[in-house]
């Protein structure tokens, strides 16, 4: 009987977390090979921005900032789609713009403020 409670209590606990895991997750992660549409990408952008202010990596001032622009460039494994983010009020003037780099059918691929 204990060792049923002891297996009970570990697959509850691993489903659990599980779920907890889930929770930052993004609706925007995609299969195949359709290039996605520019909205979007800009709606997975936007997304991802506000994962980025709740895990702390980027100030909370990001969160009504709308992206400036959006364009298809040359990655390190193809096309990617850049989106730039401007927050004029950021003290911190090398951490003015944001970019997001999602690959060609829309998944997340890396945030920074160089642009590289």
């Amino acid at each position: 009987m204990k060792k049923l409670l002891m297996i009970t209590i570990l697959v509850a606990g691993i489903f659990g977390a599980g779920g907890a895991m889930a929770a930052e997750s993004s609706s925007c992660h995609f299969h195949g090979s359709k290039v996605a549409t520019e909205e979007t990408v800009i709606n997975c952008a936007t997304e991802r921005k506000e994962i980025l202010i709740k895990q702390g990596k980027i100030d909370p001032s990001w969160k009504m900032i709308e992206q400036d622009k959006i364009e298809m460039v040359d990655g390190k494994k193809g096309k990617e789609w850049l989106v730039t983010f401007t927050n004029p009020a950021v003290d911190d003037k090398t951490k003015e713009k944001l970019y997001l780099f999602f690959t060609s059918t829309g998944n997340f691929i890396a945030a920074n403020f160089t642009g590289n």
